[in-house]
């Protein structure tokens, strides 16, 4: 290959965003795949009604019985939607954060402050949740379809002897559903959860970064997996009953009988979870979720940081 070809490749490799966009998007990819067990349990134990716990006992029990009743394929259904979703999600997530920062300077300033990259995190949520959102929906829709969740099962295998893949469930719910908004079916909690989640996520991990000397920064990748960790398991438990509402919005049209939840708006769904679940059922799940997100925050940032640093010195 011509000299001057390479040179001008590595050139727009390190461009910032583009930069960013690759690195994210190979680094949320790997990670949601090392965790996908984990994500699968939090999903089956987030969409289980009052009166619809199959699932109990444990995250490992809860693996071991998806592992006796599908298989080892049954620990990672629905991953691979979940990275054709994952690599633009993390992809635009962190290009649009970097893209947006030069602009939130103030002068005089080399970094950010606290409030703008918070404000540039919500930013870079809502563009990556905007992007991805319809493939978030199936991915959900193919973790539960073979699940031993009491007569939805049945409903579902009612209808299929094989259940739908990726193309078929987008089919399904655009022709049968409401067109391209039943596409976005639970956008607005996964909006409000999100948007503030990537803010918090990016905010508290720059902000560990910065209280560490600057060695450990670039020559320690243990610390980065902790801080990622840190960072992400602190920005989940804040936002997470809105990632509950999210996966129950998402599910709704599947039975809403059977599910055991039926609700018509946001606010509407905390109350009604409140008053039938308690204070509890807002982090159903939440174990499950910290198994996946610590780990998975971990494994990304970390990813994220050493594909630029080998990147940068290419």
């Amino acid at each position: 290959m011509d000299s001057d070809v390479i040179t001008r490749t590595r050139r727009f490799l390190q461009q910032d965003v583009v930069l960013s966009f690759l690195s994210g998007g190979i680094a949320g990819a790997f990670s949601r795949t090392c965790v996908s067990p984990m994500e699968r349990v939090k999903v089956l134990y987030q969409v289980q009604g009052v009166d619809t716990k199959s699932y109990k006992g444990g995250v490992l029990k809860s693996i071991l019985q998806i592992w006796k009743e599908e298989g080892y394929r049954g620990l990672f259904r629905g991953n691979g939607i979940n990275c054709l979703r994952i690599f633009p999600y993390s992809s635009v997530q962190y290009a649009t954060y970097q893209e947006i920062k030069p602009y939130l300077l103030e002068p005089g300033q080399p970094e950010l402050t606290t409030g703008a990259k918070f404000f540039a995190g919500n930013i870079a949520g809502l563009a990556s949740v905007t992007a991805t959102y319809p493939l978030d929906l199936v991915k959900t829709r193919l973790s539960i379809q073979t699940a031993s969740l009491g007569n939805l099962k049945s409903k579902l295998h009612g209808r299929t002897k094989r259940p739908p893949g990726m193309y078929q469930s987008i089919k399904h719910i655009y022709l049968n559903e409401g067109g391209v908004r039943s596409l976005y079916r639970g956008f607005v909690p996964t909006s409000i959860g999100v948007a503030p989640y990537v803010a918090l996520n990016f905010t508290i991990y720059e902000g560990l970064k910065e209280l560490l000397p600057g060695s450990y920064q670039v020559h320690h990748p243990v610390v980065k997996l902790t801080l990622g960790a840190l960072s992400g398991g602190i920005a989940q438990t804040i936002t997470y009953p809105f990632d509950l509402l999210r996966r129950r919005f998402q599910v709704l049209t599947l039975g809403t009988g059977e599910m055991g939840f039926q609700y018509n708006s946001t606010g509407h769904a905390l109350k009604t979870i409140v008053a039938q679940e308690g204070y509890k059922g807002l982090y159903k799940g939440w174990v499950a979720n910290m198994w996946k997100i610590m780990p998975s925050m971990a494994v990304q940032w970390a990813t994220y940081d050493l594909i630029k640093e080998f990147i940068t010195g290419l």
